[in-house]
């Protein structure tokens, strides 16, 4: 089946039109016309080969949001005309220890990316959702509540279960104190979903203009966390911290931040190590993380809790046609907080 997209070539070209060939729908398979596609960092690591594996082509694009144009005769959850997402996860081994605890992401015979993995079906590498369809197992498909605007629904499959998981793993819920690290794609969702959990959130920035909107999009409380001053004033008193800045930066300054007890999870991947000094996790017993988006049960958990919230990623809409300087944008921190392309656009290409 005959698909238009847009792929980059190399590591240093732009992305521009692709044809490529998408399988045809089986048994257990839905076929999906994307609508809206988010654009993540990650889109952008991977192009630019900043991230080790790219193969060219590479057609990135993990925040889809479609509607179903066919399903398989297996296809039990799925119809015709159904808004559906699909999200970085398009297969896994289904039968080890992290898949039948519905962790498909931590899949220990290699979980099965929506771009730039190995394409079982097809050969070669999986295309991602910068396409104008996608053919995915109904296993890997996600509901979509139908009150949520399904442009600025698309980054809730990556940018809003990557800070969901984390949040819902270590317990937050009201009463507790939860510091927000950046306040960009990852961060700004944070900021929305740990307010619905109840919480009372602090978010940290650099950027003293970023303060009105921290507020507007929930926070109680803004630090500047290049004032010693106002950091000191928070030492010992967060249950939980999520940390997603994608560069490097002291992380001791929010360890010392955290309760006896308490966790900083990281979210954000930065390019150079990050430096612990582990006296800040031993004196207090606390602890630093890591998380890696979420499996399938729980990103349908996350896109229920949304829908319950009405909680959608801040967004700005694009044709795909801008793509390139939408990157370069996203790169320099211009945007709030998150591209979507509208796949519509694509039909203009030639």
């Amino acid at each position: 089946m005959k698909t238009k997209a847009y792929a980059a070539n190399s590591a240093t070209t732009p992305l521009a039109p692709f044809s490529l060939e998408r399988r045809a729908p089986g048994g257990h398979d839905v076929q999906i016309e994307i609508l809206f596609c988010g654009v993540c960092h990650s889109d952008v690591h991977t192009v630019r080969s900043e991230w080790e594996g790219t193969t060219y082509p590479c057609v990135p694009g993990h925040e889809i949001i479609g509607r179903v144009t066919q399903v398989g005769v297996e296809v039990q959850n799925f119809k015709v005309g159904d808004i559906a997402g699909v999200g970085c996860l398009v297969d896994s081994c289904r039968t080890c220890g992290s898949c039948q605890e519905h962790l498909e992401q931590f899949c220990e015979k290699g979980a099965i990316f929506t771009y730039n993995s190995p394409d079982k079906h097809n050969g070669g590498v999986t295309f991602g959702g910068y396409s104008d369809s996608i053919v995915v197992d109904e296993a890997f498909v996600l509901r979509v509540p139908g009150n949520l605007d399904p442009a600025g629904a698309a980054p809730l499959l990556c940018a809003g279960i990557t800070t969901y998981s984390p949040l819902r793993h270590h317990g937050v819920r009201q009463g507790q104190k939860v510091g927000i690290v950046g306040l960009g794609g990852l961060g700004h969702m944070g900021v929305k979903l740990a307010k619905a959990f109840g919480a009372h959130v602090v978010v940290f920035t650099t950027s003293p203009n970023k303060v009105e909107d921290a507020l507007r999009l929930g926070a109680d409380e803004v630090v500047h966390s290049k004032d010693e001053s106002a950091m000191e004033k928070h030492s010992n008193s967060f249950h939980f911290i999520l940390d997603t800045v994608g560069a490097k930066h002291d992380i001791n300054a929010y360890l010392v931040l955290l309760k006896r007890d308490g966790n900083l999870t990281q979210v954000g991947v930065a390019s150079e190590p990050l430096a612990v000094d582990v006296t800040n996790l031993i004196f207090g017993r606390r602890s630093f993380s890591g998380s890696l988006i979420g499996g399938l049960k729980e990103t349908q958990e996350m896109l229920d809790f949304c829908g319950q919230h009405d909680i959608t990623s801040d967004i700005e809409l694009i044709q795909i046609q801008y793509v390139n300087e939408a990157y370069d944008r996203l790169v320099s921190g211009d945007v709030k907080y998150r591209f979507v392309i509208d796949m519509a656009s694509l039909k203009q290409t030639r």
